[in-house]
């Protein structure tokens, strides 16, 4: 009886997603995730943000989306202009609760005082060590929700947030089904006899690719049956290529371009590797783990919840191309000691990360939250 009466009250509730860009990337995957959790269950959802290919699969699922501009661009005109157009969504919506996933996205809610009149939620997705006075003035008078323990840390301890206040949902991604597509340079390379080892993100400083290539040389001399591919796309795409044909790793390395189909591209791999210089709580190593692969990642932030060096994967320090190179050798000569790992990254997949842990958590928060009539803090 008790269940019945809170999810009457979550099915009475209009839901924005305020978010900066409904591009590529965690954020973006964690909005369409918590769309399709919320949906069924609730009266209305209404997402808003600057743009971007995402918003397709927002139409595709039956959810209004509303253009506003970058909440990066801190013009005084553009936040005028902002400030305008989400007052006019949340009137027009009926808007009962807004749940951000950008911390500038937290602040236009805090400057606008809509936590008055709405149930305030927002979801930390990384780790920051900047303008402290805005993000926790946009912060303070919301419900948080941290995809990680180290990002709940660095809202504590840098931020000042009372730790009462931030809630640990770990991100997770959904399993993967159906067949397996075969992407034909991957499929050569085995043909080949090759050891394929696989890398995916942005094309950006975050993800440390550099590093990763460095490495190749390294690998190669001990492990020649080694290839290397690179899935993603990116501001540092040029850089990085020529880098790899100015120390040689080209011979052995292949930039596969931007892919929607990770999970069945790892799937096809015998390796991944994370070489990230900092992450919130990255999703690369769970898309990993459900299709069975291990992990050799970077002992940065949040990933270093994920992957549990020489449990379900390998860490190294970040920038250190000579240390990824050997436990990439490690896993290639070490078929056994590699299969115990994968094993029991799919034990972690199921146990911790499986979209359906995600969706039961974010459900029980709605409803606390509902329950306890939005006041932060009060989880």
């Amino acid at each position: 009886m008790k269940d019945e009466c809170d999810m009457e009250k979550l099915q009475k509730q209009n839901v924005l997603f305020f978010t900066r860009t409904m591009g590529l990337g965690g954020t973006e995957n964690v909005v369409l995730q918590l769309c399709e959790i919320f949906k069924p269950l609730v009266n209305s959802i209404v997402v808003c943000s600057c743009g971007g290919v995402n918003v397709g699969k927002l139409n595709e699922m039956g959810i209004k989306h509303y253009l506003i501009p970058d909440i990066d661009n801190k013009s005084i005109s553009t936040i005028i202009n902002t400030c305008k157009k989400i007052k006019v969504i949340v009137k027009k919506e009926n808007i009962t609760i807004i749940h951000t996933h950008h911390r500038m996205a937290a602040f236009y809610v805090s400057v606008l005082g809509l936590y008055r009149k709405c149930v305030f939620i927002a979801t930390a997705h990384n780790t920051f060590h900047d303008k402290k006075f805005l993000t926790h003035f946009a912060y303070k008078k919301c419900n948080v929700i941290a995809c990680g323990e180290m990002v709940k840390k660095n809202l504590v301890e840098y931020y000042e947030l009372s730790e009462n206040q931030v809630t640990v949902i770990h991100n997770a991604v959904k399993p993967f089904v159906g067949e397996i597509i075969e992407d034909p340079q991957v499929k050569k390379l085995h043909e080949e006899g090759c050891f394929v080892i696989g890398n995916i993100g942005r094309l950006s400083e975050q993800k440390g690719m550099e590093y990763y290539i460095k490495a190749i040389p390294e690998v190669i001399k001990e492990c020649p049956q080694a290839r290397f591919v690179i899935a993603g796309s990116g501001e540092d795409e040029s850089k990085l290529k020529e880098l790899s044909e100015y120390i040689g790793a080209d011979k052995y390395l292949t930039f596969l371009g931007y892919r929607n189909d990770v999970q069945n591209l790892m799937s096809q791999l015998d390796l991944v590797v994370l070489s990230s210089l900092w992450e919130g709580f990255p999703l690369t190593p769970i898309e990993a783990f459900s299709v069975g692969k291990t992990v050799i990642g970077t002992a940065v932030d949040g990933t270093t919840e994920i992957i549990k060096d020489g449990i379900n994967g390998l860490l190294v320090e970040p920038k250190k191309p000579d240390e990824l190179a050997d436990k990439i050798c490690l896993l290639v000569e070490n078929k056994g000691f590699r299969k115990k790992l994968e094993n029991n990254a799919l034990s972690d997949y199921n146990e911790s990360f499986s979209f359906e842990k995600l969706s039961e958590q974010y459900i029980t928060f709605y409803k606390s939250i509902i329950k306890q009539g939005g006041s932060h803090g009060k989880i």
